[in-house]
């Protein structure tokens, strides 16, 4: 099969959520290649599903790579409505607008939309999502919309993101942090043991956007691969920082509390989108990336 031969040649691209540790490396990574339209806060409040619409119906554009979302889920859980409005009726609305406007719209939605389930292998792009967050079930609200109406989409469901701080580009809180607190600031910090998912080094779907945009329409997952549970990912982490076991196991705690009730498998399966040319690594080859990247492992 020859990918990309109808390959699309974006004038513009109106990237959503632009001052995010995301669309920042995205930016950074590929100026050179498109023009980007950066929208961030300041240029419409996604709380206003109706500005928004005016917003995108004059903005000039070839597609739209929609990273803005309203993300904490314990943020969605306390302010539903509000939620709502940010990351699902606003997204729908962006997506009508480049509907009418011939233009490509890139989603980004989550391995979240599978939190209610319990199946033990990863997931592909057609099992049946089921999520038991708030958070989740507007990803999926706007994924229905996407599919049932036949919108020119790519829908890119996302794993848990990592990565550290450049110059002028704040990450957001990740486990590569969340481990770094602990060990370097001598912190006891609990990382759940009920859990395993995808941790994905950002830089990765930052270097290939523009393999990723011009993927034919549909659902894609993107997760680097892992067998390890969100504790062991941690302990992982801290031996690649250098640490000895000892000091590991002092500031490195099992959490056996959280998701007790339910083990939460997050894993995405990542077949169909590496059919396409894109690059899907393991979680270790991600550590070791990017800690070499920023120069934490010689």
């Amino acid at each position: 099969m020859e990918l990309f031969r109808y390959r699309r040649h974006y004038e513009k691209i109106a990237i959503t959520g632009a001052n995010g540790y995301l669309a920042s490396l995205i930016q950074a990574s590929n100026e050179h290649k498109v023009e980007f339209v950066p929208v961030t806060r300041r240029d419409v409040d996604f709380s206003q599903p109706e500005a928004v619409t005016r917003f995108f119906e004059n903005l000039e554009f070839d597609a739209v790579f929609h990273t803005a979302a309203l993300s904490q889920t314990a943020d969605c859980e306390a302010h539903p409505l509000v939620a709502h409005k940010i990351n699902t009726e606003s997204a729908i609305n962006i997506a009508k607008i480049c509907q009418q406007k011939k233009a490509q719209f890139i989603f980004l939605s989550t391995e979240q939309v599978f939190n209610n389930r319990s199946d033990q292998e990863p997931y592909t792009e057609n099992t049946p999502v089921n999520s038991a967050s708030v958070y989740g079930k507007q990803k999926i609200e706007v994924e229905t919309f996407l599919i049932e109406n036949q919108i020119n989409a790519i829908i890119l469901r996302l794993s848990w993101m990592m990565g550290l701080s450049y110059p002028g580009i704040k990450s957001s809180p990740n486990l590569i942090k969340n481990v770094m607190n602990a060990m370097l600031y001598q912190k006891p910090t609990k990382f759940t043991v009920n859990e395993i998912r995808g941790i994905t080094y950002a830089k990765n779907l930052a270097e290939q956007f523009d393999k990723i945009v011009n993927l034919p329409k549909g659902v894609y997952h993107f997760s680097s691969k892992n067998v390890f549970t969100t504790y062991e990912a941690a302990k992982h982490i801290g031996a690649a920082l250098g640490f000895e076991k000892a000091v590991i196991e002092q500031f490195i705690l099992p959490d056996h509390q959280r998701y007790t009730d339910r083990f939460r498998n997050l894993r995405l399966a990542t077949n169909k989108i590496q059919a396409q040319g894109i690059e899907i690594s393991t979680f270790e080859e991600d550590i070791d990336n990017c800690l070499t990247d920023f120069d934490w492992k010689k």
